[in-house]
């Protein structure tokens, strides 16, 4: 049998299984392609926040990855967490020279505020990252820690895009999961998110879901992302597909712990909805 299509995540291990690496290998799973994983950080994480993180070396990163892509090869990237600006110019430099899509969500801050990348690290994120990024999909906290823009409404997705791709991705994906009022109640109105490239616009909306078990829905979404683009989609039908796998594993998302529960990844067969 020959191999399915192979993706690698570059991210940090949530213990808890709902984020991170965890969440990407399950989600690339759900997706018929083959998962690869280059540790970043290691977290103590469970439904009520992070209680620790260590990052690795710099060396143990560059090492991993090209034990993976000079053997294995790959057809796409995704990055997460990567804490410092040493390790996000490193990986940088390493998805620069990989011929390969990369998607990657600028991870700032966990689902309960914990932060995930060091003040400092901001900058290397635009120079460094953000240029050899295929698809960029920070939430609205993320692209307003990157850019300065603020987005109150929809109309202000097209200004924060653009201010995204101003510093070099060929795709910006801004979610607007976190709007406020009439189009961000919880239990009403829609998820709006704005894909554009600068031309192309698409505009994705699903049903806002009362569900407050949302634990790992960014690093979800970027790997489903991934893992289409690996298959041969184009990033518009890469996101499509995603958007659609993401709002039924939230449909899904399941209580754990004393806190806020998963997105459920494995929904389209614990279900049978296709």
């Amino acid at each position: 049998m020959s191999a399915p299509p192979r993706v690698l995540t570059v991210a940090g291990s949530d213990s808890g299984g709902g984020a991170g690496i965890q969440a990407d290998l399950k989600t690339m799973l759900a997706f018929g392609v083959h998962g690869m994983s280059v540790l970043t950080a290691v977290t103590a994480q469970n439904s009520l926040g992070v209680q620790g993180a260590w990052e690795l070396p710099v060396e143990a990163v560059r090492a991993q990855y090209r034990s993976v892509v000079d053997d294995i090869g790959v057809q796409a990237v995704k990055t997460g967490m990567l804490a410092s600006a040493e390790l996000v110019e490193t990986v940088a430099e390493l998805i620069g020279g990989t011929e390969a899509p990369a998607v990657v969500d600028p991870v700032g801050v966990s689902k309960h505020g914990d932060s995930l990348l060091a003040a400092s690290a901001l900058d290397s994120v635009r120079t460094k990252l953000l240029p050899v990024a295929t698809v960029a999909t920070p939430n609205l906290d993320e692209v307003a820690q990157l850019t300065g823009v603020r987005v109150e409404s929809e109309d202000g997705l097209r200004r924060a895009a653009a201010a995204l791709l101003s510093y070099g991705p060929k795709w910006a994906l801004i979610k607007g999961g976190h709007l406020s009022g009439d189009a961000g109640r919880v239990g009403g109105g829609q998820a709006v998110d704005f894909l554009t490239d600068g031309s192309e616009e698409h505009w994705l909306r699903a049903p806002r879901l009362d569900n407050r078990h949302t634990h790992g829905t960014g690093c979800t979404l970027a790997s489903a992302i991934a893992s289409g683009l690996a298959k041969g989609q184009s990033v518009p039908e890469a996101v499509a597909a995603a958007k659609e796998y993401v709002t039924g594993a939230i449909a899904d998302g399941f209580a754990l712990g004393g806190g806020i529960g998963p997105v459920d990844h494995g929904w389209r067969w614990r279900t049978g909805r296709a």
